[in-house]
């Protein structure tokens, strides 16, 4: 069984790059608190923040990635984002996207990305 960790690194840093070549700018990156993780914090342009969650599998046997991402999942996210603009005095708008990634044989790979998935009145 491949270690959940390393596979879970290798999305993060796969979501990483997907970002950049989109003309996202990296600004944080697994940002903890004692609530939990955002894995990656992103502007995008002047004025907007993006929270991204990235889920990663080896397959479909156990569902899609994003289904992963439950309503206490959600909650927690939502908490975290609103402590992370806090935290950094942030201003500008901002939004928490979904990055589902499903890892298949050698470097294929399936990537879906949901931009605004998690919002509060959810």
């Amino acid at each position: 069984m491949p270690d959940k960790r390393l596979i879970g690194k290798w999305g993060e840093n796969l979501a990483e790059a997907y970002l950049k070549e989109r003309g996202y700018v990296v600004v944080d990156k697994n940002w903890r608190t004692t609530q939990g993780e955002i894995d990656l914090v992103v502007k995008h342009g002047p004025n907007q923040f993006v929270f991204v969650v990235v889920k990663t599998r080896t397959g479909k046997g156990f569902g899609y990635p994003e289904e992963a991402v439950t309503r206490k999942k959600r909650k927690t996210l939502i908490q975290l984002a609103y402590e992370y603009i806090l935290t950094h005095q942030i201003v500008d708008d901002w939004r928490i996207d979904v990055i589902a990634i499903i890892k298949k044989t050698g470097e294929d790979r399936e990537i879906e990305w949901f931009q605004d998935a998690i919002r509060e009145d959810q």
